[in-house]
């Protein structure tokens, strides 16, 4: 994560000179079509839809998000793939694409780092462990006493077998000494609603989802995973303050297909990079609960690489396979 972080920060720096470059840069040639392999709603569409809003005028052309759902993001990755170079289309991705699903799923469709540049990274977001509102845990040391009590009984539910919150609750029972019993949902709604219906004794998943109803009351968050506190939750420590040595993050980011040309997807970059460094679209960012990021094609690629060492690991020691 210091190497994520690292290279974030980086981009931030190697971002600025950004505006002098856009004055030279070619126009494109056509409409700019932003692929999303998830439904219309969800985080990963309303990110790519802010910043076709705030691109368009940077582009010269007109930018429209396209939802190609099916299969956990992989069927917009295959379509993206088969690209040639004369299309101008991007696809926002997250880890479940770029990351989880070339270990998980024999063929997949593509390969993660031949078939894809990377253009640049847009939000980050964490991950939260939480309880319901009546739960008799009121923090992560309570959850450590109970375990201690009754080991080997610590379930979580997360949204999906194979979904990055799976993946972290291993890393979690891991850093807690327990091998924890992972129960995958149909999705974020039922999780939630097992949750706090007290059926379910913890869940994770991403903040963004769990952070309405912890603030209804509904449901309790007890930490989350980013290096820092989250400013939306500044009662609510992160794990490692809660004493538990474990931090990490999910990611949005965009990719070109292969055969896009190398200086249409700098270009590219450096415009996404600009726009997520105006002030509007940093707010909107945040008020979905994610952390804007600026960054190049470049530092995009060094972050991805980060990303993977981290993860990779923790999914091939799970032996976690897909059916296709």
């Amino acid at each position: 994560m210091k190497k994520w972080a690292a290279a974030c920060a980086l981009a931030l720096l190697a971002a600025a000179p950004a505006a002098h470059a856009q004055a030279s840069s070619p126009p494109l040639d056509g409409p700019l079509t932003i692929v999303v392999g998830y439904p219309p709603g969800g985080s990963s569409d309303r990110i790519a839809r802010l910043v076709a809003e705030r691109l368009k005028d940077r582009v010269g052309v007109s930018v429209v998000v396209e939802n190609k759902t099916g299969a956990g993001g992989r069927i917009a990755a295959q379509g993206l793939r088969a690209a040639d170079a004369r299309q101008n289309v991007l696809m926002l991705a997250n880890p479940a694409v770029m990351v989880v699903a070339p270990l998980v799923y024999d063929k997949p469709g593509y390969d993660a780092r031949a078939d894809f540049k990377p253009v640049s990274l847009v939000s980050r977001y964490k991950f939260a462990l939480a309880v319901a509102a009546s739960s008799p845990v009121k923090d992560v040391a309570g959850l450590r006493r109970a375990l201690e009590a009754h080991p080997g009984e610590f379930a979580v539910g997360v949204p999906a077998t194979g979904s990055l919150p799976h993946f972290f609750a291993l890393m979690l029972g891991r850093a807690l000494g327990q091998t924890p019993e992972v129960v995958g949902y149909r999705g974020s709604a039922p999780l939630i609603s097992e949750l706090i219906g007290g059926i379910l004794p913890q869940g994770i998943d991403t903040l963004d989802t769990l952070l309405p109803q912890h603030r209804a009351g509904k449901i309790r968050i007890l930490a989350t995973s980013g290096q820092t506190r989250d400013p939306d939750l500044e009662d609510v420590p992160t794990f490692r303050e809660a004493g538990v040595d474990l931090a990490a993050d999910g990611w949005n980011a965009f990719f070109a297909p292969a055969a896009m040309p190398q200086a249409k997807v700098e270009r590219l970059g450096r415009d996404i990079a600009e726009a997520l460094r105006e002030p509007a679209l940093q707010e909107a960012v945040r008020a979905a609960y994610l952390e804007p990021v600026s960054a190049g094609p470049a530092d995009t690629a060094a972050a991805l690489e980060a990303y993977r060492k981290q993860w990779e690991p923790v999914v091939r020691a799970s032996g976690f396979k897909a059916e296709q």
